[in-house]
Order: structure tokens, then sequence, then C-alpha cells
């Protein structure tokens, strides 16, 4: 990422974010998106603490956030940036 700092990019692409309708988002870039977020803004290294497995909602965004676990948080950042930035140009928002 260039000129600004990627925290101002993300807190940017996450208020935009919401100008997204999410019918408009299929449910796996939902996902991805949901992991990369929580990739991003975590704290802790392990999801497991906050999720009931048996609901399978939340089944479905612990493996996506699991999906992504392996990524620093600034790279998790950069992904979220480029997705939503990609949804909001091809919404032309």
């Amino acid at each position: 990422m260039t000129e600004k700092d990627i925290n101002t990019l993300f807190e940017e692409a996450f208020t935009n974010a919401q100008l997204i309708p999410q019918e408009s988002v299929p449910q796996d870039m939902q996902l991805i998106l949901y992991g990369l977020y929580k990739q991003a803004t975590s704290e802790t290294s392990n999801p497991l603490l906050f999720q009931n497995p048996q609901d399978i909602r939340n089944a479905f965004k612990l493996n996506a956030w699991m999906q992504v676990k392996h990524l620093k948080p600034d790279d998790a950042k950069e992904e979220y940036i480029t997705i939503i930035n990609k949804l909001l140009e091809e919404r032309n928002l």
C-alpha cells in the first residue's frame, strides 16, 4: 500500500463496505471478508474461544477465519481493502 497508512485505508474500506448491498455479495465472498476482517482486527490467536461450534453459522464463520489465520494482520487488511474496492467498482459505488 502507498500514500495512506494501511490502518487508515482499512478503516475507509470498512466504512465503504457499508455502502455495498449485502444481498449483492455472494455468501462465500461475505465469509472471505469476515475472515479477513477478523484476522486483521483480532488480538487473539485462538478464534475458538469466541465461537460455539454447535452453531452452523458460527462454524462457517470460524472456518472462514481459519482459512486466513496464516496471514499477518496487515496482509489481511490489504486483501480486505482490495476486495472491497473491487466490489465498489463493480457496483459503480
